[in-house]
């Protein structure tokens, strides 16, 4: 089982960027009719998204909110010996978007960087992946980017994906410290889904044509997209939620020692605002425990974490606080981990043009 321990590491400061640009969720009417926008708007709880304009990538969301971060705490930049960028919306196939904002924001050529591709869950994965860089001793300051925009990869006309997504970007700074304690992880995987939550064409399996940037009606409620448009199987996701979200959940926080009453609040990935209120009650969460911001942002993939946490608990992390993280989705791809944070630094969110 990939469940593991770290000790003595933990995040210092947090901030987010999003664009300026924003979608009022239930006027985005182009291609449907109102009262249909009304209903799906309302279910999902999500009624405004951040929409990255032209020629701004998530490397840019990431690059304002490290350098609004690094300011705001006084960081020496050549103590940050590690740089890891998370997204599956890269500026380029080559290179690594992790090695172009390493040299933009002028870090030394001593930084480790590389990029991780995974998806929901991947803000997790890479915590637990900085943590045990930092762990090995190598490492002074780690710095940790998770950007998406969301909005480019899925079609505004099919009704199952055009209200649900948005775009954003954070920067994390991570560090050794004995205040942190011990922090838990445990990361999973099954590819048996990977159907769930796709893209079919665009990369090197299939690679992109005319034929697959063609617009299709792909079911008889007439939804309409490209074979490099992601989809996702919703009522399918939802069973996946409710088969693995639960016991993962609860065995991590038997792992390290704690219960719903101990930990100060529970972040889960912002998949939509009627899926985490049934995830709130099958837990038994107090829901004032539970900090959201689908309603404002939609769901930005893996960035949704780290979001709600720097729009949400700013100034609530004062003193020793425990967090439960929970991120799932494409791949299917799932973790969850219990950290603590003491003191951990929040900036003011960035609204970039």
């Amino acid at each position: 089982m990939a469940d593991l321990s770290f000790k003595n590491i933990g995040i210092t400061g947090l901030a987010a960027a999003v664009p300026k640009n924003t979608i009022d969720n239930y006027n985005y009417t182009q291609f449907f009719n109102k009262e249909d926008v009304k209903d799906i708007v309302d279910k999902v709880g999500i009624k405004e998204r951040r929409f990255a304009p032209e020629g701004m990538c998530a490397s840019d969301l990431c690059f304002a909110a490290a350098e609004k971060l690094i300011s705001d705490m006084n960081i020496d930049k050549s103590e940050i010996d590690l740089l890891i960028f998370i997204s599956q919306t890269p500026d380029y196939r080559m290179p690594a978007t992790s090695i172009l904002l390493q040299n933009r924001l002028g870090l030394g050529k001593h930084t480790a960087a590389f990029d991780i591709s995974l998806g929901c869950s991947a803000f997790v994965y890479g915590l637990s992946v900085v943590y045990g860089l930092m762990q090995s001793g190598g490492f002074r300051k780690a710095l940790l980017l998770d950007g998406e925009t969301r909005s480019r990869i899925y079609s505004p006309k099919d009704r199952k994906t055009a209200f649900l997504f948005g775009d954003g970007g954070i920067a994390a700074i991570i560090e050794r410290d004995e205040k942190f304690g011990e922090s838990f992880f445990s990361l999973n995987s099954n590819g048996a889904l990977s159907d769930l939550i796709k893209m079919d064409a665009g990369g090197y399996r299939n690679p992109s044509s005319p034929d697959t940037l063609t617009e299709k009606v792909v079911d008889e409620y007439g939804n309409i997209r490209t074979d490099e448009h992601g989809y996702m199987n919703g009522a399918e996701v939802f069973n996946f939620v409710l088969s693995e979200i639960p016991k993962n959940f609860k065995s991590v926080l038997e792992k390290s020692g704690n219960t719903n009453d101990t930990i100060d609040f529970n972040l889960f990935h912002q998949a939509n605002d009627y899926m985490n209120a049934y995830l709130a009650k099958k837990l038994k969460l107090d829901k004032e425990k539970v900090p959201s911001c689908i309603e404002s942002f939609g769901n930005t993939s893996s960035v949704s974490i780290p979001l709600t946490i720097a729009s949400q608990l700013q100034n609530k992390l004062q003193g020793n606080k425990k967090l439960m993280l929970c991120g799932f989705g494409v791949g299917m791809s799932w973790a969850t981990a219990q950290i603590n944070v003491q003191d951990c630094f929040i900036s003011n969110l960035v609204e970039l043009e």
